[in-house]
């Protein structure tokens, strides 16, 4: 009994076990545990930039120094407008420069007086001039090459700077080989004055675009002239030829030619272009359609003797002046030199000023007050009391152009435009050019002018291997 109990007992609690067992809570497998995050090491920071000021390339100081400025404006509203841009730099540079303006007489005058400082060592530190003469003292050594100025990083020109400046004037300064022996202080330009309202009263709607049209226009104007009732205007009404090589230049230029070799050294004065622009004067001539003058023909252009006649634009005021003499109210403007395709120039020039060696600190102080003359600023200020046109796009010219339509309606013209050779000889050719240009006036056919014009270039030829 003793043995079944116990076998009972030990039956019952496995059961018990058994059932206990199943209705336990299953334990879950243990899982890994992810490692603890550890931080990503610190990437090396660079230490901030600075910006460093920039460093000019010139060994030079020009705190204090006098600059000696000789130019060829010594009266009017031009004197004016040159003690006014000398006062303005004098007191607003911040170096302490000085500078001392001379006037030399007129622009031939200060040739002279340049040419002959060179004899005598008794030189300025800045000069104005024309860009022959500036490339005649290169050669000398007299005037410095500004590329090391312009191009500086603390007192040069930046791109904008030099984009801003018109390539015409800018480019007479230019040398074949890059150096830039000058830099305009303001622009003229060689145009032809139109009389839009005596145009219009022949039948015409705005200025001839071809030389065509030209001709047509000049030979509509004298033939009315001739056939009005006043004798005494008979032979006259259509273009003033006085054919001097500011006005020779643009026509050839719009004729499709140049009057330089592609390197620049020398000039090409019998061209196709050159022969066709000689014969289309000669049949201008020819035809009647042309008249000569004394002197400048402002009084003729305002009497209506002239439909057109050649000007430089600094003459503006002037023609306005003999149109208000002669009680004129004709409506009467600017217009380029047209070619027969269409295209069209203007003959752009104008004072340079170069920089006198001396020695680097009045050299960099020269450099300055240029480069301050010829800023948008400055600029601004010498058109303000002038005739000029600026040498930089960029320059505020005010109300100017609103207040001066005729000033305006030139000044567009600028896009157009070419500058005259800066060689050297350019003064002698120019004389050269237009006595050519004359001479073709009693050549009896083509052959004749081709030969006039030869003789031209071997004369250029000549007088460019004097000055080498």
């Amino acid at each position: 009994m003793k043995r079944e109990k116990f076998v009972n007992y030990f039956l019952a609690g496995l059961l018990i076990s058994a059932l206990l067992a199943a209705c336990a809570t299953p334990t879950p497998a243990p899982t890994e545990v992810p490692p603890a995050p550890t931080e990503a090491p610190a990437e090396p920071t660079e230490a901030p930039v600075v910006p460093t000021e920039p460093v000019s390339n010139i060994d030079a100081d020009p705190t204090g120094q006098t600059v000696v400025w000789w130019h060829a404006f010594g009266t009017g509203a031009n004197y004016e407008g040159i003690q006014a841009v000398v006062a303005e730099f004098n007191a607003s540079n911040d170096y302490g420069i000085t500078v001392t303006e001379i006037a030399q007489g007129s622009q031939a005058d200060l040739e002279t007086a340049v040419n002959a400082a060179i004899a005598t060592g008794e030189l300025p530190t800045l000069t104005m001039g024309f860009a022959n003469g500036l490339v005649r003292w290169f050669g000398l050594d007299v005037i410095a090459g500004l590329n090391q100025y312009i191009d500086d990083s603390v007192y040069g020109l930046t791109a904008e700077d030099q984009a801003a400046i018109y390539p015409g004037p800018y480019s007479s300064g230019t040398l074949p080989d890059g150096t830039q022996v000058g830099i305009p202080m303001h622009q003229s330009a060689q145009v032809n004055f139109y009389n839009y309202t005596w145009a219009q009263e022949l039948g015409f709607d705005g200025p001839p675009t071809t030389s065509a049209e030209f001709k047509e226009q000049a030979c509509a104007a004298a033939a009315a002239n001739n056939a009005d009732d006043n004798p005494d205007n008979d032979g006259t009404g259509g273009y003033v030829y006085f054919p001097g090589a500011s006005t020779v230049l643009p026509w050839i230029w719009a004729f499709g030619g140049d009057v330089v070799t592609e390197d620049g050294t020398g000039y090409v004065l019998n061209s196709q272009a050159a022969i066709d622009v000689a014969m289309y004067f000669k049949d201008l001539i020819d035809s009647g359609c042309t008249l000569s003058t004394p002197s400048f023909p402002n009084p003729e252009f305002a009497g209506r003797l002239a439909l057109f006649a050649t000007s430089s634009t600094a003459g503006i005021p002037f023609q306005q002046s003999a149109m208000d003499d002669a009680g004129n109210q004709d409506v009467w403007g600017a217009t380029a030199f047209p070619g027969p395709d269409g295209t069209s120039y203007v003959n752009a020039f104008g004072q340079m000023i170069g920089v006198v060696r001396t020695n680097p600190d009045q050299d960099l102080a020269s450099w300055l007050f240029l480069k301050w003359l010829t800023s948008p600023g400055g600029q601004a200020l010498w058109i303000s009391k002038t005739g000029f046109f600026p040498s930089q796009t960029t320059t505020d010219v005010g109300t100017r152009s609103a207040d001066d339509p005729i000033w305006a309606g030139a000044l567009a013209l600028l896009s157009n435009a070419k500058a005259e050779p800066n060689l050297a000889a350019h003064g002698a050719v120019r004389g050269e050019i237009q006595d050519a240009y004359f001479a073709i006036v009693d050549a009896p056919d083509e052959a004749a002018v081709i030969a006039i014009l030869d003789a031209l270039n071997e004369t250029a030829a000549q007088l460019v291997a004097e000055t080498q």
